[in-house]
């Protein structure tokens, strides 16, 4: 990967400091009793200046935190959506909240991620509970209504992470879920990026999926890739490169962040997309462990809004990690192109009859694919008042990216404006 575009996506955040000149400037009154006085059982509101905060936080005893996200490293394409996390919650707790970032799942990786947190190795975890579908159904299952969202590496991930963000704070199933393991949600489904077919040659019309070994993520993306023809290969994805290189495997499904960090381009340079149709997603999670509910509660409200915040963060690793894999992708010689309106509408017709079993499952709205278009209506409107818009196509999207675009009026937006709001501690 070329040093110089890595560097620019991790040029960490101003974002945080953004955010603080935001804070500084709004009203707000602290709950209980005075500032001077401040008890563990005192909050503020979230909006309040800072040194309002720093007056409640005072008297409080330091912590550490653990913190694992999704990123190898901090010279990750995918570091941003960790380390503004890290400075949000530091600069709003005025110091008193250090958070230790852990690289690359080094203290538990996917398959016991929930145990870390709920025995405590862990703090704070991204997470991908869609690895574990029968103990989180719901999330699944609203991974695999998600299909029927628009898609575009751009605008397309921003609304896509709005509408999940809505859905995951409204489904009681998997609140519940996640309540039964002792964990709390800070962002209880995060769409995280959208799918794409990176392949060692292309796949772009019918005959080309028909035997292609394809890795999988999800239920409903193995039911996709059989469908069209493929054959889906469910295997961890650190060993995705290792297969493809020997063959094992023609493809993988998945993110293009992780494709671009794990330099799979190199054995499989050629992209495949969809314009008009989705695959079902694999959504993630951020959640807290079993220490969070013994914090003070200025110190669980400091950590639940700076994760939402840290969505800014999180956006910038996926939208930037897009438009790195596509040049990535050209740098090998690979080719870009959508999939033919044949390969589509297979994916789209196929897709809605996914959903309609998922809801028989009885772990999501009867009515979730009107829900879920009336939240994409409305997000979309949003997003682009906001001053986010596509100004070209996937296929070059490495050349109209702007690689400096500031996505925190995006995340204020998805706090303000959505249900997470509602599930601030207090």
């Amino acid at each position: 990967m070329d040093g110089t575009r890595t560097r620019k996506f991790v040029k960490l955040s101003a974002g945080a400091a953004a955010l603080a000149l935001v804070l500084a400037g709004c009203g707000g009154n602290a709950e209980g009793e005075d500032n001077g006085a401040a008890a563990e059982d005192t909050g503020f509101e979230y909006d309040a200046p800072q040194e309002e905060v720093n007056a409640i936080v005072e008297d409080l005893e330091p912590v550490t935190i653990t913190f694992q996200p999704s990123a190898a490293s901090q010279n990750s394409v995918m570091a941003p959506a960790g380390t503004v996390f890290k400075d949000i919650v530091e600069e709003r707790s005025n110091g008193k909240i250090t958070v230790d970032i852990v690289w690359g799942q080094a203290i538990a990786g996917y398959d016991e991620v929930h145990d870390a947190l709920a025995d405590g190795r862990l703090d704070v975890a991204y997470t991908l509970p869609v690895y574990q579908p029968d103990e989180f159904p719901a999330l699944n299952d609203l991974g695999t209504a998600m299909a029927g969202l628009s898609s575009s590496p751009f605008v397309g991930e921003l609304v896509n992470n709005a509408v999940g963000n809505e859905l995951g704070w409204q489904n009681e199933s998997l609140l519940q879920s996640y309540e039964e393991k002792g964990l709390t949600p800070l962002t209880a489904l995060a769409a995280s990026g959208g799918y794409y077919t990176v392949c060692s040659d292309p796949v772009e019309d019918v005959d080309d999926w028909n035997g292609t070994q394809v890795r999988i993520a999800s239920t409903a993306q193995s039911a996709q890739v059989s469908e069209l023809g493929g054959t889906p290969v469910s295997m961890e994805y650190a060993e995705t490169f290792e297969a493809l290189q020997r063959g094992t495997v023609d493809c993988t499904l998945g993110q293009l962040v992780p494709s671009a960090e794990g330099g799979i381009f190199e054995v499989a340079p050629h992209l495949g997309y969809t314009t008009d149709h989705s695959f079902s997603r694999a959504p993630g999670a951020y959640l807290a462990g079993s220490s969070f509910q013994d914090l003070p509660l200025a110190y669980q409200q400091i950590i639940f809004d700076s994760n939402r915040f840290a969505s800014a963060g999180g956006m910038q690793a996926v939208i930037g990690g897009n438009a790195e894999a596509v040049a990535q992708a050209k740098e090998a010689g690979g080719e870009v192109t959508a999939f033919t309106d044949e390969v589509q509408q297979q994916i789209g017709s196929y897709a809605e009859e996914l959903t309609e079993e998922a809801v028989q499952n009885g772990q999501i709205d009867e009515d979730i694919v009107s829900l879920i278009a009336e939240y994409e209506e409305q997000w979309t409107t949003k997003i682009e008042e906001l001053g986010y818009t596509d100004e070209g196509t996937t296929a070059d999207f490495d050349e109209w990216y702007d690689e400096d675009t500031d996505y925190m009026d995006y995340a204020i937006a998805t706090y303000e404006d959505s249900e997470a709001m509602n599930f601030r501690p207090e």
